[in-house]
């Protein structure tokens, strides 16, 4: 009985205040947009905060009114799950921004020569995350390296890996090898969606696919010291599943998951191939400029 009450009394440490004074300090270290509610919880629990459900929901609870109080920013975390499409535009057109505008695009377009980075290499990648929520945090990695990133959201579509193929085949017509470079939790499904999605692509045709599961595999759960969570019972999967415990995705460190991100990457990219390509790209600028100067010269 007296165990009991000391460890309500443990979990008790970890209140609203709590959560919120440490949640400051965290969301200091990421640019807006990057972190989840969900990956600031598992910050939370690297420094003694039980990973559960009851956590979890507490934490959802301690931003709210951290928010609405002016603690911390409303655009601080990540929702990729609720986005708009589109944009209503309605701010009055001004004749004179929009001639200054163009003339700048002409000058950019001028200068905007560059051959496509991907062009000479071996491989066609694309990056997948298990989930949408994570986009924030591979966006700005996959933008810089010019890879296209896709969120499966579990289990992806038929729609989806249909669409995909096309690409991968298209690439394979290049002479490229279609590669994905995937990232999802370590749990029943999570280790089994990476077949799922082999198994389809290579139904469409993209027989020279290569799959690489970057994350998250036992090993790397067993090194990082991560914090495993019970299996779901809503997993059909669990029941025949040996696995140490649910660890997600979002309990390893976003700077970590895009550093890892960026690794993946470059292992599978030439730099001697680039080095090439950007001496094309040099050569090739010269004319383009003095080509649309002369066009814009003599033929508008």
């Amino acid at each position: 009985m007296k165990k009991e009450k000391k460890e309500i009394k443990k979990r008790d440490i970890y209140s609203g205040k709590w959560i919120t004074d440490n949640a400051i300090e965290i969301v200091k270290r990421y640019n807006k947009g990057v972190l989840t509610i969900r990956a600031l919880f598992y910050q939370l629990v690297s420094i003694g905060m039980t990973n559960s459900d009851r956590h979890y929901k507490r934490v959802v609870n301690a931003m709210i009114d951290a928010r609405w109080a002016g603690l911390i920013d409303w655009d601080t975390f990540s929702d990729r799950d609720r986005t708009m499409v589109g944009e209503t535009r309605y701010k009055e057109t001004i004749y004179e921004e929009k001639v200054s505008l163009a003339k700048r695009q002409i000058e950019l377009w001028m200068t905007s020569y560059m051959k496509n980075r991907w062009e000479n290499q071996p491989y066609y990648p694309e990056v997948l995350i298990e989930k949408k929520a994570l986009e924030g945090v591979f966006v700005d990695v996959c933008k810089d390296n010019y890879v296209t990133l896709g969120a499966c959201k579990g289990y992806p579509s038929l729609t989806f890996i249909y669409d995909m193929s096309v690409r991968m085949k298209l690439a394979s017509e290049m002479g490229k090898k279609p590669i994905i470079l995937y990232f999802g939790d370590y749990d029943p499904s999570g280790e089994d969606i990476p077949r799922s999605i082999e198994e389809n692509l290579r139904k469409f045709g993209v027989d020279n696919i290569e799959l690489r599961r970057v994350l998250l595999m036992k090993e790397q759960v067993i090194e990082w010291n991560l914090p495993p969570a019970p299996k779901k019972d809503t997993d059909s999967r669990s029941a025949n599943w040996d696995g140490l415990g649910q660890v997600e995705l979002d309990a390893i460190e976003p700077h970590k998951l895009q550093h890892i991100c960026q690794n993946a990457i470059d292992e599978i990219f030439n730099p001697e191939l680039y080095d090439d390509l950007l001496d094309i790209q040099t050569k090739e600028t010269d004319k383009f400029t003095v080509e649309l100067r002369n066009y814009v010269n003599n033929e508008l």
